[in-house]
């Protein structure tokens, strides 16, 4: 097959799944896109997706669907850019959409390459790491935040040459590695979106303001450190995170002053990104589920299930689900439960 008449779908149509299926048609592949609301696929179809920002400013018209059950043709190369929340019903609708070589990239923040796996078949899964940011400024505007780079692999087999066309159109974008530890790299965001998103979540605070408490440091560090003890018994060999954290020597140093060391990098670090808000705190300000499940409680099952001891992951995913639930309000306050206090 010459690679530009490979069908892509793209299902998302927010900053990531947006953005990308603008700038893949826009290289001259044969690309659609899903939405969830009819008023935005009329004005993808219509007017097209605006991009703007780090790439420049440009516009395409894309075909749209509203539903994965309006696709009748089965596609080469999908791109899944939903929230983790959604994956489960989406991956059952793409079931009649796979020809036996189609490729499923999960671009989802936590791990959800496996549950993926076990509904469309381990042989399809691409794992994908998003390193840059968008937003969408309105629906059919979209803004890329932020360039970086794409990291894909398989989670359970080596690389082969499938991923070099996963490469040719997400590098039309930015640029790609291939790794063979893509469970690494997908554990290692894992980890810091455990603490920043999580944190934020619970408190209400913006990363600079919440590396200035502490106590939020504490957290910050004990997360870490209950995951790599999970990451070791998984025999996960966990990436350094943005190519310079090293979780294992964060964690391990045990030299004099090694704690303040620790919350000295955690508070500098807050400064640096200190207008950070955690997706899963807009997602509870706009009344939506977050993706708690598939960070914290990715840590605090399979703690469970190897016996490994992850109780303040857990404590966290129970604390965001009361807050899901109205049970609980948003507030520095949560730092100073009961449930925290041994940690301090």
């Amino acid at each position: 097959m010459i690679e530009k008449d490979m069908t892509i779908l793209i299902v998302g149509a927010g900053a990531i799944g947006g953005i990308s299926a603008a700038i893949i048609k826009n290289a001259g592949y044969n690309v659609e896109i899903v939405c969830k609301y009819e008023e935005y696929r009329e004005i993808i179809i219509n007017k097209g997706i605006v991009v703007k920002g780090a790439r420049g400013e440009f516009r395409e018209k894309i075909n749209a669907f509203t539903s994965l059950k309006d696709i009748t043709e089965r596609k080469d190369i999908i791109l899944l850019a939903v929230k983790a929340t959604d994956l489960q019903e989406v991956a059952e609708d793409l079931k009649p959409l796979l020809k036996n070589d189609s490729l499923v990239i999960s671009m989802q923040n936590g791990i959800c390459e496996p549950k993926l796996g076990r509904i469309l078949g381990n042989s399809h899964i691409v794992g994908c790491i998003v390193g840059w940011g968008g937003t969408m400024n309105k629906p059919g505007e979209l803004f890329m935040t932020s360039e970086g780079d794409f990291v894909i692999g398989y989670t359970d087999r080596p690389v082969d040459n499938r991923l070099d066309e996963v490469k040719k159109i997400l590098g039309t974008i930015l640029p790609v590695r291939i790794t063979g530890n893509m469970m690494g790299h997908l554990y290692s965001k894992l980890i810091i979106n455990a603490c920043i998103t999580s944190l934020g979540a619970i408190t209400g605070l913006l990363l600079g303001k919440m590396m200035r408490t502490p106590k939020a440091r504490k957290l910050f560090i004990e997360i870490i450190r209950e995951a790599i003890e999970l990451a070791n018994v998984l025999q996960i060999k966990v990436e350094d995170y943005g190519g310079r954290l090293n979780y294992y020597e964060f964690v391990s140093d045990n030299k004099n002053f090694a704690e303040i060391r620790r919350h000295i990098l955690l508070f500098f670090m807050g400064l640096k990104y200190r207008r950070l808000k955690s997706s899963s705190l807009q997602s509870l300000e706009r009344g939506k589920l977050t993706e708690i499940d598939y960070l914290n409680g990715y840590i605090s099952s399979n703690g469970k299930e190897y016996g490994v001891p992850a109780f303040l992951n857990e404590a966290i995913v129970n604390m965001i689900h009361e807050i899901e639930d109205g049970k609980r309000n948003i507030t520095p306050s949560n730092l100073n439960e009961e449930v925290f206090k041994k940690y301090y």
